[in-house]
């Protein structure tokens, strides 16, 4: 038994990946599933569009593979973080379709609940602040909105989770209702310095702790898969959120060891080591990974639009065919021309938290053209990034020290994009040899469950560098940049911070 699988479940596809026993990827495959948007800002997805997808591609990358199941030591789980699913514990039927991450509906919950002065006590005991994002205001949501649904909660009958326990509880035929700390510690539920459910958020929000699974640890026994999706039973041993599982993949196991994946938005998590930092600049605590019942913490800073501010200029203003056309067009900017694009099509994330808040560009001329609008695009990346890195390290100690960014994701691949994010830190940037982290951080908590994997220790100094970003920036100029971008989230925000 010398590999691995890893099921990576993402907010538009699900993908498989094989890993063997020196953690090279050997097979893969990708399957999209579809989006539904019921009314504006609301995002769901069918749950048996998750599973079908997932046992599907994990069929197809052991085909490829051609290897048979008697070679898979583990599987591992990593995915889409705060989607909500609720269903039928005897009979496996879903309540409603899973309600996405992204979507809106319970705003109305949260001001709500702000308004009566909750948002303090909810986020000492979870980290995170009162936002649709989470999972418990959409759990509530569902159970205060579909006929009968509380009254069968309350007698046992219904089973929350999100998309991890979802799956395990497919793939071991009912047998398993678990997650993992990382997961939990996004449902705004789960104390994360207590590490178990929190009975006063429960009551607040009216959710019947029945619904909740077991917690366990991110390498932990999560059950056996029924034999008939891949032929023989085999032991699920590492589940973690998708971001998490990209902070294990970059090995970022020493404190102050921060990491960036830029796919459609960023998220950005920093190690803040045995103990959660509240943040000043109103920043997330959670949960980086918890093993053998000790939680490690982190500080999060969630940038809503990074690479989906190149799918804009594609599909959106039609001045490029492709994201790697973005780059040359940055070069060949006017470099005297400062044109500044706040991307907040969604509103601004972390540190601002401003939802109503819209996209808007400083500093056009007539000169201002496709090079312009491509560096200005490139560069917001690098802004908001700063934004984060300068909320982290005030949280976390004071500003300042010897802090790398490790970076991962699509945009990653950038020279151009990285190069100005250097600058703008002032800080380097490390770009890994192996780019898909998040499912090497799910295939190496399994791996190392199986007895497969070396240790975490062993495991971080295998890490290899791709290519070094150094700052090259003048200072004077950075912070003149810097200050630009500023005063233009500034004029952008509804409400200043």
């Amino acid at each position: 038994m010398s590999h691995v699988l890893a099921i990576d479940q993402g907010t538009t596809s699900s993908r498989a990946i094989l890993f063997d026993s020196e953690l090279r990827v050997v097979a893969s495959a990708q399957e999209e599933f579809a989006q539904h948007f019921p009314r504006s800002g609301w995002v769901e997805h069918e749950p048996e569009d998750l599973w079908s997808t997932v046992a599907a591609t994990c069929r197809e990358a052991v085909a490829k593979a051609g290897i048979g199941a008697e070679a898979i030591a583990a599987i591992g789980i990593t995915n889409q973080r705060e989607t909500t699913l609720v269903w039928n514990r005897r009979t496996g039927m879903p309540l409603h379709r899973a309600i996405v991450w992204q979507d809106r509906r319970t705003a109305g919950i949260c001001a709500r609940l702000r308004e009566e002065g909750h948002e303090a006590a909810v986020t000492a005991r979870t980290g995170l602040l009162l936002d649709p994002y989470f999972s418990g205001t959409k759990l509530k949501w569902l159970l205060d909105t579909i006929e009968g649904a509380r009254a069968q909660a309350e007698a046992g009958e219904l089973l929350f989770g999100t998309v991890d326990c979802y799956l395990i509880w497919r793939l071991t035929g009912g047998r398993m209702h678990v997650t993992d700390a990382t997961n939990a510690a996004r449902t705004l539920l789960y104390s994360i310095r207590e590490g178990r459910w929190d009975a006063e958020i429960c009551a607040l929000l009216d959710i019947p702790r029945a619904m909740l699974p077991e917690v366990l640890d991110c390498a932990a026994d999560f059950g056996t898969t029924a034999p008939d999706l891949l032929g023989r039973a085999i032991p699920i041993l590492g589940v973690a959120g998708d971001q998490q599982a990209a902070t294990v993949g970059q090995a970022c196991f020493e404190p102050g060891m921060m990491k960036s994946t830029y796919g459609t938005g960023c998220f950005t998590l920093l190690n803040t080591g045995e103990a959660p930092v509240e943040s000043r600049n109103r920043l997330l605590g959670t949960i980086a990974y918890q093993f053998d019942g000790k939680p490690t913490y982190a500080l999060e800073g969630s940038i809503f639009i990074a690479g989906a501010v190149v799918q804009w200029l594609r599909d959106g203003l039609k001045i490029i065919r492709n994201a790697s056309e973005t780059q040359a067009l940055a070069e060949s900017a006017d470099p005297e021309h400062h044109l500044y694009l706040v991307p907040a099509f969604t509103g601004l994330g972390a540190p601002y938290w401003d939802a109503d808040c819209r996209g808007a560009v400083f500093g056009l001329t007539r000169g201002s053209g496709p090079a312009e609008f491509a560096r200005a695009a490139l560069e917001s990346v690098g802004f908001q990034t700063r934004d984060l890195w300068e909320a982290m390290q005030d949280d976390w100690q004071g500003g300042g020290g010897d802090a790398v960014l490790r970076v991962d994701g699509g945009m990653s691949a950038s020279d151009w994009t990285m190069q100005f994010l250097a600058d703008m830190l002032g800080a380097p940037v490390d770009r890994p040899k192996v780019q898909e982290t998040t499912a090497l951080g799910a295939a190496w908590l399994a791996g190392w469950r199986a007895g497969l994997y070396p240790g975490p220790g062993e495991f971080a100094r295998g890490w290899a560098l791709d290519r070094r970003f150094d700052p090259r920036m003048e200072e004077a100029a950075r912070e003149a940049r810097y200050a630009g971008w500023r005063d233009a989230v500034g004029r952008t925000l509804t409400r200043r911070t």
